[in-house]
């Protein structure tokens, strides 16, 4: 019987497939492997047949149903295993198939897709231009150097045309994926020799021979990372039954270079824009620290309880529920961690208050001081200079740096101010209580006197720690290679935090990499959401200089966001049930439906008329599994992290984002009104860029001024 495979490019076809197509998927795949290699070129319902002037002789289609096929590379070397690239429809299949050719990669041994015609069609005529180039990117490698790393004949003519690294991405789409990868690692700098280490050598197989003329099925085997091997019926139907799941984990080649580097000589950065795979990065961080080595414990850690519940969630199907290494990984929060020392070491951990209990003990200091100052200015004085510096004296906090403050404070007012600090303090003690960034401080005070609680620590969405919060992090693992993993983009932070992580013992730099292909977006929303953060500077991740979103990209393109006032909330909320019951009956299955609003009151109204209208619902803060059918409804800030094939915000009003009362005025703190500004920009950011292929944005009254016109 004919063993399946599945490409990658499969499951990105088949997840946006409406339900019946599915279904003729699934049946298809059920009888291809009940039937014989004879059989299959036999039997008039699956229809196997080649594709004709295909650049692959082994390229064959399949009847899905009367308007899809799917293509299928089929053996010619007398084993049986198939590999299903592609579902698409009927006249699309020939014309796709026709044009794709793959190879076994001559260095790694994997199999690998290009298509061939468009890089013979494109070649000579930048062969012309190249002729007049003053420089060629790829000039100083020679022929013998490009292919000990893999690179072969075609691709070798169409290398030799390249002039610069932004040529050199609008090829990527058409290059093998291995080939594609090293030449980005060559356009970055990198040599050859560390080339080969991090991108040959660690998926070439250890008993690869000198020929690399392989079976297919040697090279399908040779591909885990971008093809699945299916053993049985049973397993045929449970990967088919959740391919979003697998797209999640899903690692594309230009973020496995990050991921699965053998070593880091310290601290690694990861940056990028949504979508660009930095958490996906991080799970497979997790896998390759896991099975480098049998006995090390790692830490994965976020900054909120729903982006922990989504990596524990995502990290167990990347692992197959494998126990042995689930057991290894703590999942989460870094305020849950820093409670969990503090518990374990001090026998006790006070209450935590939340946010406006906070605001009400400043408004209390405030009126027994008698002092110049708002509640606001003070609770943002403790928060981003007291402690984040971990100021313990006033003699310390005359001296301190007050960086980010948009008011100066000379020696005199900070000695005034002083007793606001230690009255605040005295009150939380008086209470038995406490905030979750004093635990974290007593955590890591805790940490630099016992010993580290890990041997590595994984951080995704690092862009919204506080540096007390990193110093629990830093405390937690002993400095060295394969210490801490971070992965984050400025252009989301929605927490007011800045850091400055060298300063805090998390030296990054030589160890920092940017993704700027988006792989969850299309261009089109992707451009749109963009825009909402244009007129802005945004700081970057560790604190000393700037980040852009400059040559941040999708290679995936759709239908243009939606963008839509109404009349009153009654009746945007009636066309929200409207357009969640468009994408239903389009195939979308609710769960893959995010909705969300700055507010938990139009939250509430969105959920009640979805409920009465018969749409399944429920709440992401409910932690609902992915078992659980149902529209996932979100404040804006519990978006984050989170992605869905169809998106709707609602409620972006001009009251709403940015929100007054989240707004420092400028008069109290010009950079801190600047500050919060942006944050607000980046949450409606965040939020729009969830969406994989479909978004709708609306407001009634006056839209929210950082709308894109």
């Amino acid at each position: 019987m004919p063993q399946l495979a599945f490409a990658n490019s499969f499951w990105e076809s088949y997840d946006v497939l409406e339900r019946p197509v599915k279904a003729g998927v699934r049946k298809a795949m059920q009888k291809f492997q009940q039937l014989s290699v004879a059989q299959l070129q036999a039997d008039k319902g699956l229809h196997l047949e080649s594709v004709v002037n295909a650049r692959d002789p082994r390229m064959r289609t399949i009847r899905i149903n009367d308007f899809w096929r799917g293509v299928v590379l089929a053996p010619d070397d007398g084993s049986d295993v198939f590999l299903l690239v592609n579902v698409v429809p009927h006249d699309e299949a020939y014309t796709w198939a026709a044009k794709r050719l793959y190879t076994t990669n001559s260095a790694t041994r994997a199999l690998e897709v290009r298509n061939a015609v468009a890089i013979e069609e494109l070649t000579p005529a930048l062969e012309k231009a190249a002729e007049a180039a003053d420089s060629l990117l790829f000039a100083s490698y020679s022929d013998t150097v490009l292919r000990d790393l893999g690179i072969d004949d075609q691709v070798l003519r169409a290398v030799r045309t390249i002039v610069s690294k932004a040529q050199l991405r609008a090829f990527e789409t058409l290059l093998p994926e291995d080939q594609c990868e090293v030449l980005q690692y060559l356009a970055e700098g990198f040599s050859p020799e560390e080339v080969y280490r991090d991108v040959v050598a660690v998926r070439r197989p250890a008993d690869a021979g000198p020929d690399p003329d392989q079976s297919l099925a040697v090279a399908i085997a040779n591909t885990t990372s971008r093809i699945t091997l299916v053993t049985g019926p049973e397993e045929l139907a449970g990967i088919l039954e959740k391919p979003f799941a697998a797209w999640r984990v899903f690692l594309h080649p230009s973020q496995r270079r990050v991921a699965y580097r053998v070593s880091y000589g310290g601290p690694v950065q990861v940056t990028g824009g949504p979508g660009t795979g930095k958490t996906v990065a991080a799970l497979h961080r997790v896998k390759h620290l896991l099975t480098r080595s049998p006995d090390s414990r790692v830490l994965l850690t976020t900054f909120t309880g729903a982006l922990a519940a989504s990596l524990r969630e995502n990290l167990s199907v990347l692992l197959d529920g494998d126990a042995s290494l689930l057991t290894r990984v703590d999942v989460t929060t870094v305020d849950a961690h820093a409670h969990g020392i503090v518990g374990r070491l001090d026998g006790r951990v006070p209450a935590p208050i939340g946010d406006r209990e906070e605001r009400q003990l400043w408004q209390r200091v405030v009126r027994k001081l008698g002092l110049p100052w708002t509640e606001q200015f003070l609770a943002q004085e403790y928060r981003h200079v007291i402690l984040a510096q971990d100021l313990r004296t006033l003699d310390a906090y005359r001296a301190a740096s007050r960086r980010g403050r948009g008011s100066a404070l000379p020696p005199s007012r900070r000695e005034q101010l002083w007793p606001a600090v230690e009255l605040f303090e005295s009150m939380l003690r008086d209470q038995k209580a406490t905030t979750h960034l004093r635990i974290c401080a007593r955590a890591a005070e805790l940490l630099a006197a016992s010993s580290p609680t890990h041997d590595h620590v994984v951080v995704d969405e690092a862009q919204d720690l506080h540096p007390a919060q990193w110093r629990v992090l830093r405390g937690s693992v002993a400095p060295g290679s394969d210490d801490l993993f971070l992965t984050g983009d400025p252009h989301q932070r929605i927490y007011d935090s800045r850091v400055s992580l060298a300063s805090l013992g998390i030296a990054v730099t030589g160890r920092t990499h940017r993704l700027r292909v988006n792989y969850r977006s299309t261009e089109e929303i992707l451009s749109w959401s963009t825009r909402i953060l244009s007129p802005v500077t945004i700081e970057d991740l560790a604190g000393d200089g700037t980040d852009s979103l400059a040559g941040y990209r999708s290679l995936l393109h759709g239908r243009r966001p939606h963008a839509d006032g109404h009349g009153s909330e009654q009746a945007e909320v009636a066309a929200l049930v409207e357009r969640v019951r468009e994408w239903i009956a389009q195939g979308i299955r609710p769960s893959e439906i995010g909705v969300c609003t700055r507010f938990n009151l139009l939250l509430d109204k969105a959920y009640d008329k979805l409920s009465a209208s018969g749409v399944p619902v429920v709440r992401v803060k409910d932690h609902p599994g992915p078992q659980v059918e149902g529209v996932r409804l979100a404040t804006m800030h519990a978006m984050k992290g989170l992605e869905f094939r169809c998106v709707a915000v609602l409620g972006v009003t001009a009251g709403a984002v940015p929100f007054a009362r989240e707004v420092t005025p400028a008069s109290v703190d010009a950079l801190q009104h600047e500050s919060d500004l942006l944050r607000e920009r980046c949450l409606l950011f965040v939020a729009c860029t969830r969406a994989r292929e479909a978004l709708a944005v609306s407001w009634s009254g006056e839209p929210s001024p950082f709308v894109p016109r």
